[in-house]
């Protein structure tokens, strides 16, 4: 896991807990947006890390069909 990805997830832990929080307090109406904010970060993360799995995945079919090339 990268660093950048990382902190996107630690990020959108830390705004959960923090609307939590903030729901006790001042109702869902006050943390609806930092909700919503953790949920953004949280499919942002999702975004990266499968556009990450799939151009490693590329990248191997790509080095299987290079090294089968050079066996013949």
């Amino acid at each position: 896991m990268k660093i950048s990805s990382a902190i996107l997830l630690s990020l959108a832990a830390a705004l959960v807990v923090i609307g939590a929080h903030l729901t006790i307090k001042a109702g869902i109406v006050a943390s609806y947006p930092l909700f919503m904010f953790a949920v953004v970060l949280l499919f942002w993360h999702m975004y990266r890390k499968n556009k990450l799995e799939e151009t490693e995945m590329n990248d191997k079919k790509s080095n299987k069909g290079k090294s089968k090339r050079k066996k013949n």
